[in-house]
């Protein structure tokens, strides 16, 4: 059995998901905690550049620069201590070094990711789309947690995944180029639109720009016609969580609540659901 024959089974290839999935959640990791770094530190620079002085003297950072390593301590993160999950696990959550609690989000988000790959796998197969697949739910996670954290969601993320999202299209990946193309406006305008009405009628800013990008890119991969109903579910859920938020854990009215996990989520579940949705829910209207 060749290796492609051995992929062609939806359980083998949703297998090998499952564990490249780890492998990218670990890296995800790496990208929500240094992305907002890389690009504050991006932004200061020209800041300083721009006030005629000197750039702050800082380490260089990237993605693979420096290793990872314990933020209390500074150890070093050793190859056998950073395997996703089981790492987590033999060191009971605790640095090796200084014994700080490491956080549960990291495993978490391997976790997520391992298992949102897998299924991406075993629904599409080993085809074309369950790579871009792939790619989408990985940008979908980074994101939501970048936002979560930060309230930011990084153009050097949104960006390509438009793009990308129209570049799928063009063989007719998840919908048709035409519907992608309009998509892509019509995800910008819909929130551009309720943000500038929501302005108009407050003075304040009930978005950020990079929901209006997020819910573009969506359009990109899925077309127009899914947007209604990411729209719906981002904003049911987006209401729901921040009315128990409000309630249970007493967070003040006037506290930001950020918009983009729910456009991530409604995006993952128009992946794999959107049109079933759809259907189902015009034929409740329409009842």
């Amino acid at each position: 059995m060749t290796l492609l024959d051995f992929l062609a089974d939806p359980a083998h290839f949703a297998a090998a998901c499952l564990l490249f999935g780890l492998a990218i959640g670990s890296f995800l990791n790496v990208v929500i905690h240094r992305l907002p770094l890389i690009m504050e530190r991006g932004w200061r620079a020209q800041c300083a550049e721009l006030a005629g002085e000197p750039a702050p003297a800082q380490e260089a950072l990237s993605l693979s620069r420096p290793g990872s390593r314990c933020p209390k301590c500074g150890h070093p993160i050793s190859a056998w201590e950073n395997i996703p999950l089981l790492s987590y696990l033999a060191l009971r959550g605790r640095c090796r070094a200084c014994q700080a609690r490491i956080s549960p989000r990291y495993p978490a988000i391997e976790a997520l990711t391992a298992l949102l790959s897998a299924y991406a796998g075993w629904h599409f197969g080993f085809t074309v789309a369950a790579a871009g697949a792939l790619l989408f739910i990985w940008a979908m996670i980074a994101l939501s947690f970048i936002d979560l954290d930060t309230q930011l969601l990084p153009d050097d993320i949104t960006l390509p995944l438009l793009w990308l999202g129209l570049l799928v299209n063009v063989g007719g990946g998840f919908t048709d180029l035409r519907s992608a193309v309009i998509g892509a406006v019509a995800g910008y305008l819909a929130l551009w639109s309720v943000y500038w009405g929501f302005k108009l009628a407050t003075g304040k800013e009930g978005m950020g720009y990079g929901d209006f990008k997020l819910l573009a890119a969506i359009g990109a991969w899925f077309g127009w016609q899914l947007l209604p109903l990411t729209i719906l579910l981002s904003s049911l859920v987006g209401a729901l969580v921040g009315i128990a938020l409000i309630v249970l854990a007493k967070r003040g009215r006037e506290v930001p609540i950020p918009f983009g996990p729910y456009l991530a989520a409604a995006g993952v579940l128009a992946l794999f659901w959107g049109k079933p949705l759809t259907h189902a829910y015009l034929g409740l209207v329409s009842a």
